[in-house]
């Protein structure tokens, strides 16, 4: 990367973390050293990691390098989404006010369920016999 580092910022969604390193550019999206739309396949996936620059209008604004880690592509690409939020907001703190009530600022809570002693899963009982 030859131009300075703007911010940098990490997101999470259940167990897939994302570090984003924005800086000023073109455009151009790396993610884990391949281009976005290569690691992101479907159009649903790449919508919803851009919808921050999409809602502030900033589309070819920022280059991004992004180093993905756990979970599955659809996690990545929501950590993705709230890594490059929460860099957004310390670019401009006024971004905050359009980026929040998108929810894109929160980090989703739901994780899966650990399995219990005594059972073959987080809820699932082993099969009752009665005689």
């Amino acid at each position: 990367m030859t131009a300075t580092t703007i911010n940098s910022a990490t997101g999470r969604r259940k167990n897939a973390v994302a570090r984003v390193w924005m800086t000023e550019g073109t455009g151009q999206i790396i993610i884990n050293g391949r281009d976005f739309e290569e690691y992101l396949p479907t159009a649903e996936l790449q919508n919803s990691m851009l919808a921050p620059f999409q809602a502030l209008a900033q589309m070819n604004k920022f280059d991004l390098n992004v180093v993905a880690k756990g979970g599955g592509i659809h996690g990545q690409a929501i950590a993705i989404r709230h890594a490059i939020s929460r860099a957004l907001t310390q670019v401009d703190p006024e971004n905050r006010k359009v980026i929040k009530p998108l929810g894109f600022l929160t980090r989703d809570p739901r994780m899966k369920e650990r399995k219990k002693s005594g059972r073959p899963g987080a809820r699932k009982r082993f099969q009752f016999s009665k005689r």
